[in-house]
């Protein structure tokens, strides 16, 4: 009886790990689609790229190039893209102008978060995409596009930024940024002039990229002349070219019109075809 017993014992188990092993294929799609949901202002595909979230909204315009056109768009967080960047997204796809983007974290610009950007780029150019496309940076996305960028000359067509972070003494500090570098404050500050996008222009000067940002002349989170004050100055002086609005009275908000900005619009639209 105990031998019956152990026998019944074994067979179940053997019946629990089938079952297990069989569901496994199942568990892992589940788990995948769980990790890569993500809400976009427009409709679009969100995908993994190694292990990070990314996205692409396609525009259905059939625009004859060689290579689709699109704007790179970040930072790519769970709220971001938000609904306030439809206007001007609603705009490229109408232009026949792709948008898309990576979760790099709070990388601020670091080489990790430029190894996540190139997978990407990777992953767009297989797809049919320029491999120029135009990068546009929001806020901290300033960073990291302008970092990418920097690193990546000839592999942009023009940058654009909203209120965009240049410096990483302004925002985040070099005390929070260091850690995203694998240095320490000590060491980040050793190397800025190596890190620090807005001393790492002259490729993208010399391959005359063009820039555009808009920048409210109140902005106290991310001081406009600290940040897209500085790489103006910074550009013209390697003989750049960038395009730079001031709203008046506007600080780091929500004001539609950092969003609904025509000449920004209309510089993306350019550059990216």
């Amino acid at each position: 009886m105990v031998h019956a017993m152990r026998n019944d014992l074994l067979r179940s188990g053997l019946l629990i790990l089938f079952w297990i092993l069989a569901q496994g294929p199942v568990l892992a799609q589940n788990n995948s689609q769980q990790n890569i949901d993500k809400k976009l202002p427009v409709a679009g595909d969100v995908f993994l790229v190694d292990a990070s979230i990314a996205f692409v909204i396609p525009s259905t315009k059939d625009f004859r190039t060689p290579a689709k056109p699109w704007v790179w768009y970040a930072p790519t967080l769970p709220n971001l893209p938000g609904p306030e960047e439809r206007w001007m997204f609603e705009r490229f796809l109408g232009a026949g102008i792709a948008i898309a983007g990576i979760d790099a974290g709070e990388s601020y610009g670091s080489p990790d978060g430029n190894r996540v950007f190139d997978g990407l780029h990777r992953e767009m150019v297989r797809r049919g995409y320029s491999p120029t496309p135009v990068l546009l940076g929001r806020s901290r996305g300033g960073l990291q596009t302008l970092s990418w960028a920097a690193a990546n000359s000839k592999h942009v067509a023009a940058w654009a930024g909203i209120y965009p972070v240049c410096n990483l003494t302004s925002y985040p500090g070099i005390d929070r940024a260091a850690p995203a570098f694998s240095l320490t404050p000590v060491q980040l500050n050793e190397q800025l002039k190596q890190l620090n996008p807005v001393d790492r222009m002259e490729g993208l000067a010399k391959s005359k990229v063009p820039l555009f940002a808009i920048h409210g002349d109140v902005d106290t989170v991310v001081p406009l002349e600290r940040n897209s004050g500085l790489l103006r100055e910074r550009y013209h002086n390697l003989q750049g070219t960038m395009e730079l609005l001031v709203p008046p009275g506007q600080g780091h908000n929500m004001w539609e019109g950092f969003f609904q900005c025509q000449e920004l619009v209309d510089f993306v639209i350019q550059h990216a075809k």
